[in-house]
């Protein structure tokens, strides 16, 4: 039989699967001759597509690649697709948007190359009732991370749009500037947008700054101008995603203003300034998981407008906290006590006593117990009792550690002025990395971003500002 599929009886199972594999691994050692037929196929039947040049097109073949290998990989480890799966995809469908293509050809891209695929899969299956078996078993899941992939792109594309549109007016850079430089919009349109993010003449509202500045290769690659496609795309996803981690769907004033995001969140009546914390700190991982990798600092509670300029400056300061890889540095999160320790310099840790540097250091390798017994100690306004309850430990055991830390260090955790020696010490010791042969101090894990008010403001790690590395 010289065409179409053979009319034998269908093998097994087992038969069928190897077939399956045989033809998903065959479409993967060619996948770069595929991804060529889809994009010539696209520029055969999208006039908007042919009209591109060479940049836009390796563009195009790039995220074909990408889709066919994530394809792949879904249905060799025969799995439903995920977000994770398609990340790549959000960055793509606004560079389609920023191009001027059109939503409806773009997602014909996607159909075109749907049908590439499966031209090539029925290619493969070969004339044998296995292979025929094999194919039709694709079919389904083909379908399933097409519309997939397909509306999570042009929900990226409309996503995109809708925020271009508002920075194509400059209503919002404006407004920003404005109130950078410490004024207040009086009338017209300026003063209608800061009235829609809730930044009207009201100076009782409460109001932050964040500032995101864009870090790893999405921020500068060598040989690339800092207003490259690559960190501006990053740049404008992540600010488009800040501007919506508002409470109850509020809008939130944010703008791309040359290498950093700034953002002006107003709280609202009864806003908790913690809660935007965890907001944004979602916001930030939700970008990690897209290769966008944000430093984030975020001011304390200013009451009205006028307080920006100092709001700003205080964001820009709390983001030297950061460590080379980024996280979120929040002010509101930090006490007083902390945010000292963390501006101290060297002297201040050479002023405090060589035996508890060493009781510090020694406690940190082995797991942190005494530090985490210290600040139970505080914390539970030195009751002995109660701190075995935080530590869950017995209070015999609990005394022990007392007595061991006194002999260790010559303070006694019972005269105030002793234990504020210690609590001072270990603020300033946390603000250490860890050497090569010590691990982390665990305590970091547990005092971190999201944990209860009271471990936070209490005298916890002062590291706790931002996300656990």
């Amino acid at each position: 039989m010289s065409g179409g599929f053979s009319t034998e009886t269908l093998t097994g199972s087992a038969t069928v699967r190897v077939q399956r594999t045989r033809i998903l691994s065959e479409l993967l050692d060619h996948l770069a001759d595929l991804a060529d037929t889809a994009v010539q196929t696209m520029r055969a039947e999208i006039p908007a597509y042919a009209a591109q040049d060479d940049n836009f097109l390796a563009d195009v073949r790039d995220q074909v690649v990408r889709h066919y290998r994530s394809k792949l990989a879904v249905m060799l480890e025969d799995r439903t697709v995920t977000v994770d799966d398609i990340a790549f995809a959000r960055r793509a469908a606004m560079r389609r948007a920023r191009a001027g293509i059109a939503l409806a050809d773009y997602i014909n891209a996607f159909r075109v190359g749907q049908r590439v695929f499966w031209g090539s899969v029925l290619e493969r299956a070969g004339h044998s009732a296995a292979g025929h078996e094999a194919a039709l078993s694709l079919a389904a899941p083909i379908m399933r991370y097409c519309d997939f992939a397909s509306t999570h792109a042009a929900n990226a594309y409309m996503e995109f749009q809708h925020y271009a549109a508002a920075e194509a007016v400059h209503e919002s850079r404006d407004l920003l500037e404005t109130l950078l430089a410490g004024g207040a919009p009086a009338r017209g349109r300026q003063l209608a947008a800061a009235h829609a993010y809730g930044l009207g003449s009201d100076t009782r509202t409460p109001i932050l700054v964040v500032i995101a500045v864009l870090l790893g290769p999405r921020a500068l690659v060598i040989g690339e101008k800092p207003d490259s496609d690559r960190g501006v795309d990053a740049r404008h996803a992540a600010c488009a995603a800040i501007s919506r981690a508002g409470a109850n769907g509020a809008r939130t004033l944010s703008v791309v203003r040359q290498s950093e995001i700034v953002a002006i969140p107003a709280l609202g009546p009864g806003g908790d300034p913690e809660e935007l914390c965890d907001r944004l700190q979602a916001v930030r991982e939700s970008l990690m998981g897209e290769g966008i990798v944000l430093a984030m600092g975020i001011s304390t509670v200013v009451a009205g407008t006028a307080g920006i300029p100092r709001a700003y400056d205080e964001a820009r300061t709390v983001l030297e906290f950061l460590p080379e890889d980024g996280g979120v540095a929040a002010l509101p999160r930090l006490s007083p006590f902390q945010y000292l320790a963390l501006r101290a310099d060297d002297t201040a840790r050479h002023l405090v006593d060589p035996r508890i540097t060493a009781l510090l250091s020694e406690d940190r390798a082995r797991g942190g117990v005494l530090t985490a017994t210290i600040r139970a100690f505080a914390a539970a306004d030195l009751n002995l009792r109660a701190s075995a309850e935080r530590l869950q430990i017995h209070p015999n055991t609990a005394q022990y550690r007392l007595r061991r830390i006194q002999e260790r260090t010559g303070r006694s955790l019972r005269r105030i002025s002793d234990l504020l020696d210690l609590l001072v010490a270990i603020a300033l010791h946390d603000t250490l990395p860890p050497t090569p042969e010590q691990p982390p101090n665990t305590n970091h894990g547990r005092q971190r971003l999201g944990t209860a008010t009271d471990e936070r403001r209490g005298s916890g790690d002062v590291r706790s500002f931002h996300e656990s590395r």
